[in-house]
Order: C-alpha cells, then sequence, then structure tokens
C-alpha cells in the first residue's frame, strides 16, 4: 500500500521524463526518426571537447570541494556544539543559487570587494569575474556543504571503539586516520563525490553569469539547444549522454560488497 504514492511518483517524475528525453532525441528539427544526433554528437569535435570540459571541470570543483569540506567536516565533528556549527554550514543552501551567483558578481566585480583588496594591498584591480578560476571558485563555495553532510555523517557513525584501539596498539594520530578513519568513513567521501560530481557535469547558471561564456559545459549546451536554437532533438542527445555519465559516475563511487555483504 506504501509503495503505491512512492511509485507514483517515481514513474512520473524520473521514469517518465527520461523515457522523454530518450524518445525525443532520435528526432530531428523536422521531427524525423533518424539516428543523425547521436552519429554527430560522437563524431563532432566540439561536442567531445565540450564533453572533456564538462568532465574536467566537474573532477576539479568535486577535487577542491573534497579537500575543504574533509578537514571542515573533522574539525566540526571534534567540537562541542557541533550541531550549532553544522547548522551554519546547511543554512547557505537555504539561499537560492542565483541569489548566491549575483551576489559574486557583486564581490568579483571591477568595483567588488575582492578589487578593493586587492588595491589596497598594493596589487591593484584585476580581472576576476568572468574566469575559469571564479566559476571553480563559486561553483565550489556552493557544492561545499553537499560534500560535508555525508563526510560528517560517515564521522558520526565511525565507533570510536576502532580509533582508541589503534591508539592503544601505538599507532600515531595520522596512522589512525589514515588506516583507520579514513578508510571507514570512506562511504561518506563517495557519498558527497556522487552529490558534486554529478550535478557538476550539468551545470549552466554559473557558467554564464560567472564565467561569462568563456566555460563551455554539456549543461550549456543542452540550454542553448533547448532555448535558443530550439533543436530538442540534439538537446536531449546531450541529456541521454549526462544520464549515462551519471550513472557511471554512480556505479564508480558505490559502495560494491561480496557475496556475504561486506564491503570490499
Amino acid at each position: 500500500m506504501y509503495f503505491i504514492p512512492y511509485g507514483l511518483w517515481l514513474a512520473l517524475f524520473v521514469i517518465a521524463p527520461v523515457a522523454l528525453i530518450i524518445y525525443q532525441s532520435f528526432f530531428d528539427l523536422g521531427q524525423h526518426f533518424t539516428l543523425t544526433n547521436y552519429s554527430t554528437y560522437f563524431r563532432s569535435a566540439t561536442y567531445l571537447k565540450m564533453t572533456l570540459n564538462s568532465v574536467w571541470y566537474a573532477f576539479l570543483i568535486t577535487l577542491f570541494t573534497g579537500l575543504i569540506s574533509y578537514p571542515t567536516a573533522y574539525f566540526i565533528h571534534q567540537l562541542k556544539h557541533r550541531q550549532f556549527w553544522l547548522l551554519l554550514v546547511i543554512l547557505p543552501t537555504w539561499i537560492n543559487i542565483l541569489l548566491k551567483a549575483y551576489a559574486f558578481i557583486g564581490i568579483f566585480s571591477q568595483a567588488g570587494l575582492a578589487n578593493q583588496f586587492l588595491t589596497f594591498i598594493g596589487i591593484g584591480p584585476q580581472q576576476i569575474l568572468f574566469t575559469n578560476a571564479s566559476f571553480i571558485f563559486v561553483a565550489t563555495y556552493i557544492q561545499i556543504p553537499f560534500m560535508i553532510l555525508p563526510i560528517y555523517n560517515a564521522l558520526d557513525d565511525l565507533n570510536p571503539a576502532f580509533v582508541n584501539a589503534s591508539k592503544d596498539l601505538g599507532a600515531s594520530t595520522w596512522q589512525t586516520f589514515r588506516h583507520v578513519i579514513f578508510p571507514l568513513t570512506l562511504p561518506g567521501v563517495k557519498a558527497g563525490v556522487q552529490a558534486v560530481f554529478i550535478p557538476s557535469l550539468s551545470l549552466f547558471m554559473l557558467t554564464r553569469l560567472i564565467g561569462g561564456n568563456k566555460v563551455i559545459t554539456l549543461g550549456t549546451a543542452i540550454e542553448e539547444h533547448f532555448l535558443t536554437t530550439m533543436n530538442w532533438g540534439m538537446g536531449s542527445t546531450i541529456g541521454v549522454v549526462l544520464i549515462v555519465a551519471m550513472i557511471i559516475v554512480m556505479l564508480l563511487t558505490g559502495d560494491q560488497k561480496t557475496k556475504g555483504g561486506t564491503p570490499r
């Protein structure tokens, strides 16, 4: 009985949209059934370069997010009032991404706080906005909470007995972290990678507002095909490629288990 509302939600908002995208990808501008869209995509140097750019930027965003989030989650977990600090991490996710993007436009503009600081220390104003660095910085900032939360949960679920046993056996703090804490919290890291890498593959709003269209990704191409060129077939084809890429990422970062049910 409880499966009925869940099944309806899954069918209407997950299966149906994906099926519609796959169906639409086999039609050209004249609404004729064709495989040309897929042929064009895999033979076009532009689309392949765009795909590599999307994967590369998503990788960088995920890497920087992970390097910041794991120490932050570990530090918060050691604090006395950690629930309060965790709330402060979650609060930025309540703000619309468009508002955050426009806030950074003001910060990185020629007269913004960033250039005011550079002028104050004697460097002078620089072109910060509409660069690859600014795009990666803002995207990383936005994605950080989604990496911190699963890592924090993994740290919170870690049995302190394993850490105490490691220290009792003479392991240093670094050895304990390297051989006990990090391996046991790796599922949280993988969940964070899924939560950050997959959305980062299809970013398009930040590429326009922060990257100034100098950062071209598959998400940008989909927006162009659906809203500008009206080539829904090609846009759907790129969407199918993104869906396949997301499935591959989920398979690579998923918890593989042996027949006995124990993670490898």
